[in-house]
């Protein structure tokens, strides 16, 4: 019984007294990245992570190619905005300064969309991390993704991990030779491939294409290409896990989403320890023996070159190979399953307990999938409704949104205009934003003011409104006068309205009449 309550113990150093001076991985198969294995004095020790299969192994090849899919692909979905508009479904138009995502266009004074967008990324974020801890690293994040297609390159071309190993321990042959520049070329391709899907989001991109393709594009274009390309290749072909380790902020900042009830990748070490290579040896003899038969699986199948039995790290991105990796032992050993798995803290507390005084059998019995109630606590729920208000804030905004919009700018010099019968002249500059696909037929008009006219330098009809077309998808200034009769004009407020010929649709702005200097001091 003492011997359980020990193992639940998070001091490093009575892991390394149980399993080795090495950090309890004997052999070739050692947690590199792990902190008390690695130096920041010293180059990287590379990592080989072995080939797994198991259902969280496919669950990231379904998202690896989900996410790929939707970024390669939709560029060249295409949807019809009429005639005056591009017609690729998502476009990031710098050229006109606006950003196309099928029906939705955003134009530069709709920046708070965007602001929303990022907001609502953010709540996600933590929303998902407060759930299931960092899944977004261990299957959605570009550097995961990228990383991962990288390391099937390599086994398919090189192996699985002792012959990655072995080849790269190996001197420099023709047969290595070919090997890694077979390898270096396909993630060329990957980089450059991904590089190029990238500009076409803010280009056309059938014409973009051909335009590369034939020499004629803007050096910009090229240039973007380039340092994707070079940034993809090195990033997720060497740097790999020390983007996450060193250069990743999130993995030091999501400790903080974390709680008790948070699901992340545990090793049960009540379950576990004491870890034997030789539990029959061991039971022979009456000693007490975990289930975990120190086979380094999990070590081995890491890409981040961590041992999950030495507790939570940050290095760890909460991938869950290292869960797949032990399932299949445990199955060949004809043991439950779960000696790795997706747990919370509390269980973790709860099941040690429970084998302290019943037994690892009963505490093994009792491993179950998380409650629907432990999921949605405060915290979760909370975040959920911030991500949600704002997402139905900005979809009622933008299902309430008008296609025109009217700005009114006064005259800074001078305020006002005294004309020689007396009158008094403001100066306005007016600009009118037509979001519809058509030219669109405008009455300019006052309200209020009841003793004012106004005209523009196109029509000096002096009136109480004025008709401009706008043409379609474009914003037109309009240079407006606004004429009252002195001597004792005072200052007054007003608004500008703008109506669609047909009665449809209006747009309204406040604006203030100056008919004396302002006192200075």
């Amino acid at each position: 019984m003492a011997t359980v309550v020990d193992t639940i113990s998070n001091d490093p150093r009575s892991r390394r007294e149980r399993t080795g001076a090495d950090g309890g991985a004997p052999g070739d198969v050692k947690p590199v990245n792990d902190r008390e294995q690695r130096s920041d004095y010293v180059a990287r020790q590379k990592i080989f992570p072995s080939k797994v299969r198991g259902p969280f192994r496919t669950a990231k090849w379904i998202i690896v190619a989900i996410l790929l899919g939707i970024y390669w692909a939709t560029p060249w979905i295409r949807w019809d905005r009429g005639p005056t508009a591009p017609d690729q479904a998502v476009l990031l138009d710098l050229a006109r300064r606006r950003f196309y995502f099928f029906g939705i266009e955003i134009w530069p004074q709709e920046f708070y969309y965007v602001a929303g967008l990022l907001i609502m990324a953010a709540l996600g974020l933590f929303l998902i991390t407060s759930v299931a801890g960092r899944a977004w690293c261990g299957y959605a994040c570009p550097q995961t993704v990228w990383t991962d297609l990288f390391v099937a390159v390599e086994n398919w071309i090189e192996g699985d991990r002792n012959a990655r190993r072995k080849l790269d321990a190996a001197p420099w042959t023709f047969s290595k030779l070919r090997k890694r520049l077979s390898v270096w070329t396909a993630w060329l391709f990957i980089a450059a491939a991904t590089g190029g899907a990238w500009v076409f989001y803010f280009e056309d991109a059938p014409t973009l294409a051909f335009d590369m393709a034939s020499g004629t594009a803007a050096p910009v274009a090229y240039t973007t290409v380039a340092l994707l390309t070079a940034t993809t290749f090195w990033l997720a072909g060497f740097m790999r896990e020390q983007v996450c380790t060193y250069m990743c902020p999130w993995p030091r900042i999501q400790g903080t989403m974390l709680d008790e009830q948070s699901l992340i990748v545990t090793y049960n070490e009540w379950r576990g320890e004491p870890r034997s290579r030789h539990a029959k040896r061991e039971i022979a003899a009456g000693h007490d023996v975990g289930d975990c038969v120190d086979c380094d699986a999990c070590v081995a199948a890491c890409p981040m070159g961590i041992d999950i039995r030495n507790g939570q790290q940050l290095e760890c991105i909460t991938c869950a190979l290292c869960i797949d990796a032990c399932d299949r032992v445990m199955d060949k050993l004809e043991k439950p399953r779960g000696l790795v798995s997706y747990s919370t803290l509390a269980d973790v507390r709860r099941h040690a307990e429970t084998a302290a005084s019943l037994g690892r059998e009963v505490a093994t019995a009792e491993q179950t999938g998380p409650a629907l109630s432990k999921i949605l606590r405060p915290r979760v729920l909370l975040y959920f409704t911030l991500w949600s208000a704002i997402g139905l804030a900005m979809m009622v905004a933008l299902a309430t949104r008008g296609d025109t919009a009217l700005t009114v700018l006064h005259d800074r010099a001078p305020l006002f205009t005294t004309l020689s019968n007396g009158s008094v002249r403001n100066g306005y500059q007016l600009k009118l934003v037509n979001k519809a696909g058509v030219a669109r037929t405008l009455v300019i008009g006052l309200d209020g003011l009841s003793d004012a006219v106004l005209w523009t330098p196109t029509d000096e009809r002096r009136a109480r409104d004025t008709i401009v077309v706008v043409p379609p998808d474009m914003v037109l200034d309009v240079r407006v006068f606004v004429e009252r009769p002195g001597p004792s004009v005072e200052p007054q407020d007003f608004a500008f309205t703008v109506v669609d010929r047909d009665g449809t649709e209006a747009a309204r702005r406040p604006a203030h009449f100056e008919a004396r200097e302002r006192p200075r001091g």
